[in-house]
């Protein structure tokens, strides 16, 4: 059922047993960290919902990125009815009931946001019954999701709403946020005099991989033990070995000058491309030993299967796309061999990355010229009428021919460009 963002569940008490990433949600724009490109001062989405002009949105981006919490600000923000659902728990007759009473403020003049978290889980038919309510302008629609939405969202609400992604935070606002929290004695941990070293806030903010949400509850695991383990003075303190307790993962090692994740998985990617094996292998261990999830690494060799080795050797992408398959059935630590022989088996590929750097003037070639039509010979025409405007007319069919076929499958504007 939609609920309102602001419910009656406001007494001190409740806001106190509240979650610390709950607590410490932002509560204006200024507040927001890490999305500078969406909220920063002389961001154009800003202004839109400054101006109480937000248009029909998705918010893309991975977990702990701030997409709830935007939708948050904007309801606080704006004029509108905001209304949330969960596409979790709602169907297509709690979205009847919103329009029916969107209708009616229309009639007012108050506009009616909708925010649905998880669009993805919405399915055709419940997307579908959105559809004419944005198209009208009943509803200003805007969703949550952390899928593509090209893949996961129907393309005709798609086409009405502006994507907007949300990139995984960074260390430095992952940090800032933890800092906040620290400090602030309304709804943080201000009040509790925690003091933290660097290497245990080296850690936490790398084992967050880029998710708000994931540092301030390690964080409040961690300051709940801390208070449980007080010295006589009362005096707390968070150090390395305090964090490790917490998130189980004895065997990781930072050094003084906070070395992360990031920093190894770019070292570990250097030694790839470097046909070295023995420094890759070296690498990979220090993630995976770290407690590192293998997904990931995975996913990270699957990738440099096609961006570095590319043609030179087809057959990495299959190896790593099955190496990825392995990793998920079977998990750490029976895992690690497959991982290693596929970094082995990178390391020592030929190399090409061709493909990559085709692909990126394809693709700034493609930004530019959008507007560009498909020619008329390679489309298709299942229907009469598209066959009578020329839709596929003097196509060749390429295997009717026992030679090399002269015809153009570019834009007439991009004849002759060549990418590989």
């Amino acid at each position: 059922m939609p609920q309102s963002l602001f419910g009656d569940d406001s007494a001190s008490d409740a806001v106190a047993r509240a979650p610390l990433a709950d607590r410490m949600r932002p509560q204006t724009l200024d507040q927001i960290v890490g999305q500078d490109a969406l909220v920063g001062p002389s961001a154009a989405f800003r202004r839109l919902v400054e101006s109480d002009q937000v248009p029909s949105c998705v918010f893309w981006g991975p977990p702990g990125t701030g997409k709830t919490t935007l939708a948050e600000v904007i309801a606080k923000t704006a004029k509108a009815d905001f209304v949330r659902l969960s596409a979790v728990t709602s169907g297509v007759a709690d979205i009847r009931k919103i329009v029916a009473r969107a209708e009616q403020l229309k009639k007012t003049g108050r506009r009616t946001i909708l925010f649905i978290d998880e669009i993805h889980r919405f399915n055709k038919g419940q997307q579908d019954a959105l559809l004419p309510h944005v198209e009208r302008g009943t509803l200003v629609f805007i969703g949550a999701t952390t899928e593509n939405p090209s893949f996961e969202v129907n393309g005709a609400l798609l086409s009405r709403a502006r994507v907007f992604v949300l990139e995984p935070l960074s260390e430095t606002a992952i940090k800032a946020i933890l800092e906040r929290a620290l400090s602030d004695e309304t709804n943080g941990l201000g009040g509790s005099d925690i003091q933290v070293d660097r290497n245990a806030m080296d850690a936490m903010v790398g084992f967050a991989d880029g998710d708000a949400r994931t540092a301030l509850n390690i964080l409040e695991m961690v300051a709940n033990l801390a208070e449980a383990s007080a010295d006589a003075k009362g005096k707390k303190s968070i150090g390395l070995e305090l964090v490790k307790k917490i998130i189980q993962r004895s065997q990781v090692r930072y050094d003084k000058n906070g070395e992360e994740h990031y920093n190894v998985i770019s070292a570990l990617h250097k030694s790839l491309r470097g046909s070295d094996a023995d420094a890759s292998l070296y690498w990979l261990a220090r993630m995976l030993e770290a407690g590192e999830d293998p997904v990931y690494v995975a996913r990270r060799l699957v990738r440099f299967a096609a961006e570095d080795v590319g043609l030179a050797d087809p057959q990495a992408v299959v190896l790593a796309v099955a190496v990825m398959q392995a990793v998920q059935l079977i998990g750490m630590p029976e895992c690690n061999v497959h991982l290693a022989e596929l970094a082995a088996y990178l390391a020592k590929a030929p190399k090409s990355n061709a493909v990559y750097l085709a692909y990126g003037r394809a693709a700034s070639d493609a930004r530019e010229t959008s507007d560009l039509g498909v020619p008329l010979h390679l489309r298709n025409a299942p229907t009469r009428l598209m066959k009578d405007l020329g839709y596929g007319k003097d196509y060749k069919y390429n295997p009717s021919y026992d030679g090399p076929v002269d015809q153009e499958y570019l834009p007439p504007e991009l004849k002759g460009k060549k990418y590989l």
